[in-house]
């Protein structure tokens, strides 16, 4: 039987050029300059620490990185803006999480709208992405016809076709 998956997934060597390079940019923005800036990406744990001068070169900093993942073809879905702490002396800190995978929350809602649609296809969870199976593979386009044209809140990739 057809099938695909739905996932969430981001590219881990493209989301640390988008950053390297938005490094880059503050290091030579002028309005930046003084502002003491650091931007680290934390691999492990999937999160970007900015640490600035004051609000806004934050969001300064913030609409670069922004930028940078959009020209890199990265959707700023996946992140997720932390509260915005006040480090030592009068720096900024805010903490960027990287969302990866579905979870159940989202999952229940799109296979809730899977089913209600009335197309043909059985959609499943399965870890921390969701399976969509059916009989035609008509039926499996319409579903990420249907799947693209609302928005949950997280980039979604359809993965793994596999036509029997």
């Amino acid at each position: 039987m057809p099938s695909f998956d739905i996932a969430n997934k981001i590219d881990h060597q493209t989301l640390d050029n988008a950053i390297n390079t938005a490094k880059k940019e503050v290091a030579t923005r002028y309005d930046l300059k003084d502002s003491k800036t650091e931007i680290t990406l934390d691999k492990k744990n999937l999160h970007i620490n900015v640490l600035t001068a004051n609000d806004l070169s934050l969001k300064t900093v913030i609409k670069i990185i922004l930028e940078r993942m959009v020209k890199q073809g990265l959707d700023p879905k996946a992140l997720d803006f932390g509260k915005q702490e006040y480090a030592s002396g009068n720096q900024v800190r805010k903490d960027l999480a990287i969302k990866e995978g579905i979870d159940k929350e989202v999952a229940r809602k799109l296979m809730k709208d899977l089913k209600d649609s009335g197309l043909k296809v059985q959609a499943s969870l399965m870890d921390d992405q969701v399976r969509v199976t059916a009989k035609k593979i008509d039926d499996l386009q319409a579903a990420i016809a249907l799947v693209r044209g609302k928005d949950y809140g997280i980039p979604l990739q359809f993965v793994n076709m596999k036509r029997d």
